[in-house]
């Protein structure tokens, strides 16, 4: 068994004010995508300004955000919201949910380019390579807060983590880190420059990405207040079958474009 590191939430307080490590990772994040989109335009010599660049980002942060709350309130605890309404915008208190924060960034990007007019695909492809590196830093920082451990191990890096109880568990986040992070970012930077139609990489994102989260949750502790929703199946593994549906899905569309000479 491994020694949990027993690290502070927040990097230092102001008074009641926290400067966490969790919200820094997601801005690290942020920053990272921004500077490796504006690398892949320069390298590519796409006529994309970096206004149109940082008002996409706008976008996305707010369908992310919309997306993600409403997502975790359909999908993870629509009946505790349902009896108390006035929680639904208290964010503060957690409850985010990738599978929705996902769709409603698709959502803002979508609307952004069609009012822009620019090409959804191509702007979809240069971002989404970027998405693991805050995916990644995102698991760090769930790590960090002790929070979305895993279930019970005998295996050795088993951890116990504060407030889930004496039994060692699996340091899932860094599982999560590791395959939607580095593995994730691998795979896609190493494909983006392979010629292949636009949209292609955002398929892949959305199955490789289903895949993963599918395997990780295997490990992951279910949400409490749902556990198994279909047999062996958590809700995470529910949704992430959906992406994996819903790559095909896109890849199939591109495929079909691209054989009718429309894409």
């Amino acid at each position: 068994m491994l020694q949990y590191p027993e690290i502070r939430p927040y990097i230092f307080k102001l008074g009641p004010m926290q400067v966490r490590w969790y919200g820094l990772m997601y801005l690290l994040g942020f920053v990272f995508s921004y500077a490796l989109v504006l690398h892949q335009i320069k390298k590519k010599k796409l006529t994309i300004s970096r206004e149109d660049v940082e008002n996409l980002y706008l976008y996305l942060i707010v369908g992310l955000i919309i997306g993600a709350r409403l997502g975790y309130i359909a999908f993870y605890n629509l009946a505790y919201y349902a009896e108390y309404p006035l929680e639904l915008m208290a964010v503060w208190h957690g409850g985010m949910s990738f599978h929705g924060g996902f769709a409603g960034a698709l959502a803002g990007g979508l609307l952004y380019c069609r009012k822009q007019k620019l090409d959804f695909w191509v702007m979809a492809d240069l971002l989404i390579v970027t998405a693991p590196v805050g995916l990644g830093l995102g698991r760090i920082g769930n790590f960090i807060n002790a929070e979305l451990y895993g279930r019970p191990t005998t295996m050795p890096w088993g951890m116990v983590f504060p407030f889930a109880g004496p039994m060692p568990r699996h340091p899932s986040q860094l599982y999560e880190c590791l395959l939607e992070g580095v593995v994730l970012f691998t795979v896609l930077w190493l494909a983006k420059d392979r010629g292949r139609p636009r949209g292609t990489l955002l398929a892949l994102f959305i199955m490789l990405y289903g895949l993963f989260r599918f395997i990780v949750e295997f490990f992951r502790e279910p949400d409490q207040q749902l556990g198994m929703v279909a047999g062996p199946l958590t809700m995470g593994q529910l949704l992430s079958l959906s992406m994996l549906v819903a790559g095909a899905v896109v890849s199939y569309i591109l495929w079909r474009c691209r054989t009718n000479s429309t894409l």
